[in-house]
């Protein structure tokens, strides 16, 4: 029988590619089994308000912890929130600092069972926070208002935020100043067509019908924001002119009540006087007259 004469390969050429393929399979399961047992955040995300902050993300923790680091854009890391098995990192004391600062976090992984091991563990990255160009703006309220005759005056209430100097927190008008705007939105309580003022203070001074009741509410604005412009409205309020009108009423009923009783004294008076006039008048009228 005639013996095959195809090309073989070499003995040492196969057992090197089964040594690769080998050693390639070891590398593979060796990655697998350092990583089973840590899961890298994602879906890093700032939630702030009125500069209050907080740093969420995914996912909740099985068999490991988290660690945040948060750091200004030209700064030192600093640690936060230490082997917590949270999803969220309360960071406010850290950005109150400078809220015109950019500030970057991360957040590390560790294995339950490897906390104290000395390599790097695996991290993300936050995106940058700039507080004073990102931070929600929160509800504003209204403090005081009051309708006298054609003007409506409305007073504005600053939230307080959590940013201090010396010891005193701020309020937003102290943090922004003149970029802090506010919008009042006012309409007829008895239509729905709604019109709008706005000023850079805390006072709005409007010009509305005398007699007619007005419900409004405000809205705080930062014209200068590319994002984040507005703040929520605040819940609604209305003047109610019918007990200033009932008052008014009131009084001038009075008043007419006393004119009218006057009058009804006076002409009783008058009256009184005639008839007696008239009696004496008939009373001379009856004598019988004396003959010289």
């Amino acid at each position: 029988m005639a013996t095959p004469t195809g090309p073989r390969v070499p003995c040492s050429e196969a057992a090197v590619a089964r040594a690769l393929l080998f050693g390639w399979v070891l590398v593979r399961v060796a990655g697998a089994t350092g990583t089973t047992d840590v899961v890298v955040a994602y879906n890093l995300t700032w939630k702030s308000t009125n500069f209050k902050t907080i740093l969420e993300w995914e996912p909740k923790p099985i068999n490991h912890v988290y660690t945040v680091q948060i750091s200004p854009r030209l700064g030192n890391w600093k640690n936060k929130c230490f082997y917590t098995t949270d999803t969220e990192c309360d960071v406010t004391d850290e950005i109150m600092k400078n809220v015109k600062e950019t500030y970057l976090a991360r957040v590390f992984s560790y294995p339950l069972d490897a906390i104290s091991s000395t390599g790097e563990p695996p991290f993300t990255n936050s995106p940058e926070f700039t507080p004073y160009l990102e931070t929600n703006l929160g509800q504003p309220t209204i403090r005081s208002f009051e309708q006298v005759g054609t003007k409506l005056n409305v007073t504005v209430q600053d939230a307080r935020t959590l940013v201090r100097v010396s010891s005193t927190f701020l309020s937003l008008r102290d943090v922004f100043g003149k970029d802090l705007n506010y919008i009042l939105y006012y309409w007829r309580a008895s239509s729905t067509g709604k019109k709008k003022a706005t000023t850079n203070t805390n006072e709005f001074l409007i010009d509305v019908d005398e007699g007619e009741n007005y419900c409004f509410n405000v809205q705080a604005v930062i014209p200068s924001r590319r994002a984040n412009q507005k703040s929520p409205e605040s819940p609604i309020e209305c003047t109610s002119q019918e007990k200033v009108l009932s008052i008014e009423m009131f009084f001038i009923f009075v008043a007419v009540m006393l004119v009218v009783i006057i009058f009804i004294i006076v002409l009783s008076v008058s009256l009184c006087k005639c008839r007696k006039a008239r009696a004496g008048r008939s009373g001379k009228e009856s004598l019988p007259l004396n003959v010289a």
